[in-house]
């Protein structure tokens, strides 16, 4: 090298400036051969329905995303996915280049075989996806109406671990999981002791998703999770094509039956906001719906007069109760004397639907396809022959 820059020096007519430009050029190429290295920007996952996830895949882990649903454009939470007895994964993990990369997110090792669920309807998804034995524990025992859940429980193999907001994270640490999974929620101020145990939390936030088979394509991440990705894409593609054909055939015959939804709650009334999973549920089986139009994805709180002005005259009133026993109208009415001024009370066109006594909670979020068929049932009579799943007319 130094005999030839000595004899490009040596030429007639080169000067000082050639010579700091020829230094510059080889400097930049020498930069730009050191910097060429490709990267490794993985796989995307494509998801057909869900916006608030983003699942890349790389050599030897799997990049997850969550959208922080109430700040746009911030992230709710980052995961690497780590596969336990890969050894390429585990040669990769011991590096700095890995370990700076993952820096920023939370690192779990997959399959997961032992977790803490706090949620009813991810211990029922689990328990669909064949994974109800890698459940070790979980919290809010009383709200979790799995039938599988309480016999472990009562069996011993299946730890109670207090409340959902103040588990008891002694039991949860006795348990040794690999992740705990719970719902996150807006300004929620973190979750306590339960985040300084180093145990990987799963924020399970796909409730946030406006579109029901947005909400059902989660169980696609979770079953990357737990090792069974085949049974997860398996059972989402049966949920697609049956709810999508409901859909379809409910799209046929036109506009149904305009609709109110839920009932009063102390001195306030949750309404479904339009862009809600169950306001597009609604318009999806055909139904009318007076808040259709409203941009909210989550409910609005609104006082009796304010509903009562905009819903008095629907045809029919689908609420959610919970009770030992079918609530009646005269039970209904004693609630709030009020109701007597909605047209559908009057006609007796009420449906209920018993949380307590019915897998609603359990079943619904992942398998929107049931609660569409009821629907459909309710808002347009004799389109379908099915029986109702969740919701009775009162009696």
């Amino acid at each position: 090298m130094r005999n030839w820059l000595r004899r490009i020096c040596a030429q007639p007519h080169f000067s000082f400036s050639h010579f700091l430009i020829f230094s510059i050029s080889t400097f930049l190429i020498s930069c730009g051969n050191r910097t060429s290295a490709p990267q490794d920007e993985g796989d995307s996952l494509a998801f057909k329905y869900a916006t608030g996830i983003t699942i890349t895949q790389h050599q030897g882990y799997t990049e997850v995303v969550l959208a922080n649903p109430w700040k746009k454009g911030k992230v709710l939470h980052r995961y690497y996915l780590v596969p336990k007895d890969s050894q390429t994964s585990n040669a990769k993990r011991q590096t700095s280049n890995f370990k700076l990369q993952t820096s920023n997110g939370t690192v779990v090792y997959t399959p997961v075989s032992r977790a803490a669920v706090f949620t009813t309807v991810h211990c029922a998804l689990l328990c669909d996806l064949g994974m109800g034995d890698r459940i070790v524990g979980v919290a809010d025992l009383k709200y979790i109406k799995v039938p599988y859940i309480q016999e472990q429980v009562k069996a011993g193999r299946i730890t109670d671990c207090g409340g959902g907001l103040n588990p008891v994270v002694e039991k949860i640490m006795d348990l040794k999981p690999d992740v705990i999974m719970l719902s996150p929620f807006e300004n929620s101020g973190g979750y306590g002791k339960t985040e300084e145990i180093g145990i990987p939390i799963i924020e399970c936030a796909e409730y946030m998703e406006t579109t029901p088979l947005g909400r059902a394509e989660w169980m696609r991440f979770y079953g990357l999770l737990f090792g069974c990705e085949q049974q997860a894409d398996s059972l989402f593609a049966v949920v697609d094509s049956s709810y999508t054909a409901l859909r379809d055939k409910a799209s046929e015959t036109g506009q149904g039956r305009s609709v109110l939804i839920d009932k009063m709650v102390g001195n306030v009334w949750y309404v479904p906001g339009g862009h809600s999973t169950i306001g597009q549920m609604v318009k999806d089986a055909g139904g009318r719906y007076p808040w259709a139009a409203d941009s909210h994805s989550g409910s609005l709180s609104l006082p009796f007069e304010t509903v009562l002005e905009r819903g008095g005259e629907t045809d029919v009133w689908l609420f959610r109760y919970s009770s030992d026993h079918d609530i009646t109208n005269d039970e209904l009415l004693a609630e709030h004397r009020g109701y007597t001024q909605f047209r559908a009370f009057r006609q007796r066109q009420v449906y209920g639907c018993d949380v307590e006594r019915s897998l609603f909670y359990e079943q619904s979020p992942f398998r929107p396809d049931y609660l569409l068929a009821d629907f459909i049932q309710i808002l347009q009579p004799g389109l379908l022959n099915d029986t109702l799943k969740y919701y009775k007319p009162l009696k």
